[in-house]
């Protein structure tokens, strides 16, 4: 599978270049280089040849800066990983690639000034809408989503390409961030707890905690938590509280007290700190959620590179599939080699579908704005 990364000078871009060629995602049967000294009992294998099926291009804005960094993140690439890379290109044409999986990283991110991601819409809209004209003159491409807002992006991609083929990764990351915050809060680690976040990726977010679940503790335990969790909260609430927990949040991080903002979120409930972790992750760790954002992606371009069949949480465009829901929005579907096939979201609780209508009208009319 050859794969384009759009934005890859970017810190998440960067990020997702690294953890696809050290994870093998492309070739995962690549062999590793088991770093002995060579002597005549003990052998370093000779590295497989790269196959020339198998490409990561580098893919930034033509002219200035971002173009000539493409040069260097491909050397430093071929430095760190020249064991397990594949060959590696760069350009600025993104359909010049032939790629079979595009990941669209582009566009510009929150800052102090704009901290909302809906307000990032009116620079990035014409970033996505450029990039999906591009890749849309691509045959039987895939792609993968996380530049924000991911369901502006998702719905752009989806004009040019069949919507079965695009999908968004911030779902899964915003999972994998409640599904830790559970663990905590339950004392066992994170691949113990299954726990979806479904909606928009901002303000909307979506916990389904009629499907949480939970493997060594109690169907008590958990019952108690996710209760305590719960007690005296709607979900109809959750978008104030998270706003809420931002603002102060940043506002402590402003005047200088990081501690504190952490101590802040930190009070707040699972959910809560699911969503506004990463706002201070973004303000305090001197860039964005690199690690995290980069992590949620290469994994879902796993799933679709070795054809696996998972059901995850993600950013499509419905067609009345769901709930009656039309347009993109978070819901669990089932991934195959080309995308998505179906949606595969079980009965939910009627206040979780009422929260994911208003989701979808959030984002509705984020999209519509300007």
């Amino acid at each position: 599978m050859d794969v384009a990364i759009i934005g890859a000078t970017g810190s998440c871009g960067r990020q997702v270049a690294a953890q696809l060629i050290e994870r093998s995602v492309l070739q995962p049967d690549a062999p590793k280089d088991v770093y002995l000294p060579r002597t005549p009992s003990v052998q370093q294998p000779d590295p497989a040849p790269r196959d020339p099926d198998v490409r990561i291009h580098l893919v930034g804005h033509a002219g200035g800066a971002h173009e000539s960094e493409l040069w260097g993140l491909r050397a430093d690439l071929r430095d760190a990983f020249d064991d397990l890379a594949p060959t590696i290109e760069v350009g600025t044409d993104v359909a010049a690639t032939g790629a079979s999986l595009v990941v669209m990283m582009a566009g510009v991110t929150v800052t102090r000034d704009t901290k909302d991601r809906a307000a990032l819409a009116a620079t990035n809209r014409r970033i996505f809408a450029e990039s999906a004209e591009a890749v849309g003159a691509m045959r039987d491409v895939t792609v993968v989503v996380q530049s924000n807002p991911v369901e502006l992006a998702v719905e752009a991609f989806a004009r040019h390409v069949p919507r079965g083929r695009v999908l968004g990764a911030a779902a899964w990351s915003d999972s994998l961030r409640l599904r830790r915050e559970l663990a905590a809060e339950l004392g066992v680690r994170r691949p113990m707890v299954h726990a979806e976040m479904w909606g928009q990726h901002g303000d909307h977010l979506v916990p389904i905690w009629s499907l949480v679940r939970a493997r060594g503790v109690s169907e008590q335990h958990l019952a108690d938590v996710i209760g305590a969790t719960r007690e005296g909260r709607a979900l109809r609430d959750l978008p104030d509280e998270i706003r809420e927990a931002r603002s102060h949040a940043l506002e402590l991080i402003t005047d200088g007290d990081v501690v504190g903002a952490l101590v802040h979120i930190q009070s707040r409930p699972p959910d809560v700190r699911a969503a506004v972790k990463p706002f201070f992750i973004h303000f305090t760790a001197g860039r964005t959620t690199e690690l995290a954002t980069a992590r949620s992606v290469v994994d879902v371009v796993e799933f679709i590179a070795k054809g696996v069949s998972a059901a995850i949480p993600a950013q499509v465009v419905l067609d009345g599939e769901y709930a009656g829901l039309t347009g993109p929005i978070a819901v669990p579907v089932l991934t195959d080699p080309s995308g998505w096939s179906q949606v595969v979201g079980e009965p939910i609780a009627d206040d979780e579908v009422a929260a994911l209508r208003a989701a979808g009208a959030a984002i509705a009319e984020a999209n519509a704005a300007g």
